[in-house]
């Protein structure tokens, strides 16, 4: 039995070692100040390390590798504890500022909220607007999935309506550099800042919907107007502790649809966790298995009619936008209020 223990125990090390190596590694090659050379060398140097650290467990000199290992990752750790986030690069300009809050009673003022006019993906407006809101007026939350790499993957974004038609979207991106682009791999070692933007639905609806010819589609949620409320003030506090702290984005931990699943928690809806909300193209089908939207007809024929490209692509980025993308969509019965 020893025996067996040491074997289980050695292939466990054998297993974290191996992916510390990797991380190591990928963490050195994307992160490390250097030329390309430079972090090529340094990449192969810690691989080479991890390599010999591994054959080393099945010699006598295991214990000396193990506590040789683990001193030199408390100093990679040490040093990527001390990445920050860039506050002041050259930013493209769809993510270059980050929306604050002001609430005044029962009025939200927004500052840098986004309403681009696009004429292509590289031809537009910047436009960037200070509006404000009243939150007693606030009666729906939408999802919109924007599929841009199949049906696995897609970027998630609530729009909060209000009682006179207005619609208020939010959506968490990478705030990428100026000729920069999302990385799912890179943005696992801090490659890129989060962005929360608020912005007209036309803007940042519109953009993946008529220009880049995403498949979006939208989902009525069953939020009573409390929830919506609180929902929306947490992407408000949310958007500025980030304007006074900013994080950086992951493409596991720190997404568009991870932080929207912990402000629903904090706003108090429930969200238990499931794989559904790493691969999120399958969100819808978590949304309907947990009834936030509307059960009353197959998943695939609700699909169906969330899809507004075509709608959009009809109606074009018009005033009536919102309320064209919107005909046949069901809107759900509100839940009941825990």
């Amino acid at each position: 039995m020893p025996r067996q223990m040491a074997i289980i125990f050695l292939f466990a090390v054998a297993l974290i070692v191996a992916a510390l190596t990797i991380w190591c590694s990928l963490a050195l090659w994307y992160r490390l100040p250097l030329p390309d050379i430079g972090r090529a060398i340094a990449a192969g140097v810690f691989l080479v390390f991890g390599l010999f650290t591994l054959a080393a467990l099945a010699s006598r000199l295991r214990m000396k590798a193990i506590f040789s290992f683990a001193a030199v990752f408390v100093l990679v750790l040490f040093w990527w504890s001390t990445i920050k986030p860039d506050e002041n690069a050259q930013w493209a300009p769809d993510v270059a500022r980050q929306v604050t809050g002001r609430i005044e009673g029962d009025t939200l003022t927004l500052t840098d909220l986004r309403d681009f006019q696009w004429r292509s993906e590289t031809d537009f407006t910047e436009r960037w607007q200070t509006r404000s809101y009243d939150l007693d007026t606030v009666r729906t939350v939408d999802l919109f999935m924007s599929y841009w790499a199949g049906p696995k993957i897609a970027h998630v974004i609530f729009s909060f309506g209000f009682e006179d038609g207005e619609q208020l979207a939010w959506s968490i991106e990478v705030r990428h550099k100026i000729g920069g682009g999302f990385s799912p791999l890179a943005d696992l070692f801090k490659n890129d800042p989060l962005v929360i933007l608020a912005a007209d639905e036309r803007d940042v609806v519109g953009v993946r919907s008529n220009m880049r010819g995403e498949d979006v589609q939208i989902y009525r949620l069953t939020a009573t107007p409390a929830q919506a409320r609180n929902l929306l003030l947490e992407y408000v506090a949310e958007a500025n502790a980030l304007a006074r702290t900013p994080q950086f984005y992951n493409s596991i931990t720190t997404n568009c649809t991870t932080t929207v699943a912990r402000l629903m928690r904090v706003a108090g809806d429930k969200v238990p966790f499931d794989w559904r909300l790493i691969v999120n193209g399958y969100l819808p089908d978590y949304a309907y298995d947990h009834g936030a939207i509307d059960t009353s007809m197959p998943l695939g024929r609700l699909r169906e009619i969330a899809r507004i490209g075509e709608r959009a692509r009809a109606i074009g980025l018009t005033p009536d936008f919102s309320r064209a993308i919107r005909v046949g969509v069901p809107s759900s019965t509100p839940a009941a209020t825990p």
